[in-house]
């Protein structure tokens, strides 16, 4: 099971140390890197006098990379055969820029997949109920390689898994498939919204996991339900939870939802079982967990031994999974699929004198505000300590740098580029516009006269100031039809909404008079700009493939740190990128005698 490389890495690095060494050495020195994660925004493209395409990018890319077609760019940042390139001279790409493209390939971890099994076991069709596509292949692979990676701990160590425990396990996909023919797993799925919880158990009815023995029933009352959900809504889990929740949320009487009568799991011989624990988990401590898990007649005498897995774990719910290893004397292995790195608190706080062009985190206007504790969260971001005291300050990643290390631009195609294009442009517009109307002001990050530590002052840059963000979130498709459309669409969502209330009043104030004609000479103004935002996403995309493998490398040296309690300690791929792109496991295993 362990794979040949603990770190799926690729160049040619003598050991997952050096790779580590190295990688920290580039995003650490590399001045590129750090201005493509981190150091800029979409929000300041058109805020800045001299223009965020020209301050941020070596004068000598300019001319290539507008000329270019922005999928031929793309094949070029990450398909395309670096040594069979013609040379600047005769039209190819300045050697530099290659440089840089081979330096951000080399310090991505790799992320090709081959499965486990030539042939998998295909999921049965009632335990597929609910699932799309995307999600059919996580489960299908997941389930897989978790079952091998129990087999694989009993060989190693001696410890037979008792139980699986799913970190935030949603709807209980994994959880469902992993208990059910051919695995027959016992599963604790660990939940902190009771939907979800619900949802799970009418689904597990549903797949045959389990049964509901015959009880009287208020017919009168389930048609109302049945009546709620819709036709369409009776084989959607959620729908029926909470036409469920509604009912039974309205009459004096007990109607419990069928999913909690008597339902019964493992009702065949050697099938396995599901247990729902609700809770939000703060920490990686797991003993209010443990404490409540059941155990069947034959494990009453038998000593816990648990696995904690993750399908997609949002933010520091993936450090609380990993850290659980460490401390819980009953988690014997660990294999977590982490995702929304945007959702990953600061464990290291503002960035100092050193990180040049990092871009503080800021405070939206009108979003929630943020305690002063997500500044400096022991369950933030990095994990590790080698990743919290290199070169004495440390490693940092900015919201901005996380938020693009979770896109996937492998997976680009041109209509979904144009589109989000789109929408990133008139973002950008409208913030200049918010800017000239007072609605936001500058922000400075550092002084010009700010000194470092060996009292040389460092002379400002473009980097040093932005603007104040602003929330706008998801608004309705047709907003995204024009320009026009998109800023009516946010005057009216900003100015309207309940959610943004607390700043309703100044955005009517200055922004109310908007005409059609001051938009249209917005767009005339930075309409020919577009090409430059293009570019400078589609590098920010590219790079941020590495604050994806900072992220995960930080992952499996804290595992490493912990080497009198971690026997093994890997990253490899379980799923196909295209399908899912946040495709890369940390895998931990306890020794058998660990403290």
């Amino acid at each position: 099971m362990l794979p040949d490389k603990t770190l799926p890495y690729n160049g040619d690095f003598s050991s997952a140390e050096d790779y580590v060494d190295q990688l920290l050495h580039f995003a650490s020195t590399s001045d590129l890197f750090q201005i493509l994660c981190g150091g800029v925004h979409i929000l300041d493209f058109f805020t800045m006098d001299v223009g965020l395409f020209h301050a941020a990018l070596p004068e000598e890319w300019h001319e290539f990379l507008l000329s270019r077609d922005l999928m031929v760019l793309l094949d070029l940042f990450m398909r395309d055969d670096l040594d069979d390139l013609p040379s600047a001279s005769d039209g190819g790409p300045p050697e530099s820029l290659v440089r840089f493209i081979r330096d951000i390939r080399k310090f991505s971890l790799g992320r090709s997949f081959a499965p486990g099994k030539p042939k998998l076991p295909a999921l049965p069709r009632s335990v597929k109920v609910g699932m799309n596509p995307k999600k059919i292949h996580e489960v299908t692979n997941f389930v897989d390689y978790v079952d091998r990676l129990a087999e694989d701990v009993s060989s190693r160590t001696g410890d037979d898994i008792s139980h699986v425990v799913d970190f935030g396990s949603g709807q209980n996909y994994l959880g469902r498939a992993l208990a059910s023919e051919p695995y027959n797993r016992h599963v604790v799925a660990v939940e902190g919204r009771e939907n979800n919880v619900a949802a799970a158990r009418y689904l597990d009815l549903k797949s045959g996991l389990a049964i509901q023995p015959k009880v009287r029933r208020n017919k009168k009352m389930w048609d109302k339900i049945l009546s709620i959900a819709g036709p369409d809504g009776q084989d959607k889990p959620e729908v029926m939870a909470a036409a469920i929740q509604q009912v039974a949320g309205h009459e004096a009487f007990d109607f419990r939802p069928p999913e909690q009568v008597g339902a019964v799991y493992g009702v065949k011989n050697g099938t396995g079982l599901v247990q729902y624990i609700s809770g939000r988990l703060d920490s990686g401590d797991l003993g209010d967990v443990i404490a409540r898990i059941e155990k069947d007649d034959s494990e009453e005498s038998k000593k816990l031994k648990l696995m904690a897995v993750s399908i997609h774990s949002c933010g520091n719910l993936s450090h609380h999974a990993i850290r659980s290893l460490i401390l819980n004397q009953d988690i014997r292995a660990i294999a977590i699929v982490g995702c929304c790195y945007n959702m990953l608190t600061e464990r290291l706080g503002p960035p100092v004198y050193k990180h040049t062009y990092l871009r503080p985190t800021l405070q939206a206007l009108n979003g929630r505000v943020f305690k002063e504790s997500d500044k400096h969260d022991p369950h933030g971001f990095p994990m590790s300590q080698r990743f919290c005291s290199y070169n004495d300050y440390g490693v940092r990643l900015n919201i901005t740098a996380r938020m693009m290390a979770c896109q996937a631009p492998y997976n680009w195609t041109r209509g979904e580029s144009d589109n989000f294009f789109d929408r990133h442009f008139y973002r950008a517009v409208i913030q200049r516009m918010f800017l000239d109307r007072g609605v936001v002001g500058k922000v400075r990050h550092r002084e010009p006269s700010e000194s470092d530590k060996t009292g040389e002052s460092k002379p400002e840059t473009p980097f040093d100031t932005s603007t104040n963000p602003i929330v706008i979130g998801s608004l309705r498709k047709p907003c995204y039809n024009s320009l026009k459309a998109y800023v009516r669409g946010v005057v009216e969502k900003l100015t309207t909404s309940e959610e943004y209330k607390q700043y309703s009043d100044v955005m009517q104030e200055k922004m109310g008079d908007v005409t059609d004609e001051e938009i249209e000479r917005y767009e005339r103004t930075y309409l020919p700009r577009r090409p430059e935002l293009c570019v400078i996403w589609s590098l920010m995309a590219f790079a941020a493939t590495v604050a994806e493998s900072l992220i995960v490398t930080d992952r499996w040296t804290f595992l490493k740190e912990h080497g009198d309690v971690v026997q093994e300690a890997w990253v490899e791929t379980v799923f196909d990128y295209r399908e899912s792109p946040r495709n890369l496991v940390v895998v931990g295993i306890k020794k058998k005698d660990a403290p």
